[in-house]
Parts: structure tokens; C-alpha cells; sequence
């Protein structure tokens, strides 16, 4: 069963999203919208990989399979400066949540196969959320991308 080789991956992509979004709450503090929603973004990234504790517990984790280097993705380690750099991390962001996302619909696929109600329901109160965090990315992007491709700073 190669369950666990996704739970890992999923387990680890939301902590890599929640420091990601903390990452980018803290170096466009200036921006009042971005500081508090990715603040709370972060919180339920953690969330996720609490729900997904007990399941993890049950089917087990793995952090490295055949192609290790395929499976993850690396966060930011720092952010970019001026609304060109908002919009590039904003992108950043919504790169990491589309794989949180896509992971999330494997990891149902299997519930479903598996008749898994428990993870059943972690899937669809986490997946939701994930989907929301991405169409709130998408929006801020629209917001910010006038403003950064167009007026010269």
C-alpha cells in the first residue's frame, strides 16, 4: 500500500504551507489583508496536520519513496520586497496550496477505495479549506497585479 508514501507528502506539505504563509504574513506586514488572513491560514494548515494525525497513526507515514525529490515541495525561505515581490510570493503560495490541494483528492480517492469514513471526513473538512485558501490566494493576486505590472514603483 503506498497510502503512507502520500500521507507523508500530505502531512509534510501543510507544514511546509503553514511556515510559508507565516513567512509571507510577517514580510508584508505592511499589507494589513495579507499579515492577518495568512496568519490565519497558517493556523489551519496546523489544524490539517492535526486532523491528519490519527490517520497518519493508523496507515503510517513515509517521508522518502522511490523518487523522494519529486514528492515535496521546498517553501519560501524568504520573501520578496515591493508589489512585484507580493505577487511573486502570493504565486508561491498558491503553487504549495494546488499540491496541498491535489494531494488531498489522492488521499480521498484512497479513503473511498479503503471505505475509510474517518478519513473520509478529514478529507473533506481539510480539502475545503485548502480549496478557500487557494480561491482567497487567486482574488489577492488579481488585487495585486495592476498595481505591480503596471504603475512603475
Amino acid at each position: 500500500m503506498k497510502l503512507p508514501v502520500y500521507l507523508g507528502l500530505l502531512d509534510k506539505s501543510e507544514g511546509t504551507l503553514a511556515e510559508s504563509f507565516r513567512q509571507v504574513s510577517e514580510g508584508h506586514g505592511h499589507e494589513p489583508d495579507v499579515y492577518f488572513l495568512c496568519q490565519a491560514l497558517a493556523a489551519q494548515c496546523d489544524e490539517h496536520q492535526k486532523a491528519l494525525a490519527p490517520i497518519i497513526e493508523r496507515y503510517g507515514e513515509v517521508d522518502e519513496d522511490d523518487e523522494p525529490e519529486r514528492l515535496h515541495a521546498d517553501g519560501l525561505s524568504e520573501t520578496r520586497s515591493g508589489p512585484v515581490g507580493l505577487l511573486r510570493d502570493l504565486q508561491d503560495l498558491y503553487l504549495l496550496a494546488s499540491l496541498v490541494d491535489i494531494t488531498w483528492t489522492m488521499v480521498k480517492q484512497a479513503g473511498q477505495g479503503l471505505r475509510d469514513t474517518e478519513l473520509l471526513g478529514v478529507v473533506s473538512d481539510c480539502d475545503g479549506q485548502t480549496s478557500t485558501q487557494l480561491k482567497w490566494l487567486q482574488t489577492r493576486m488579481k488585487q495585486a497585479a495592476p498595481q505591480a505590472l503596471i504603475v512603475a514603483e
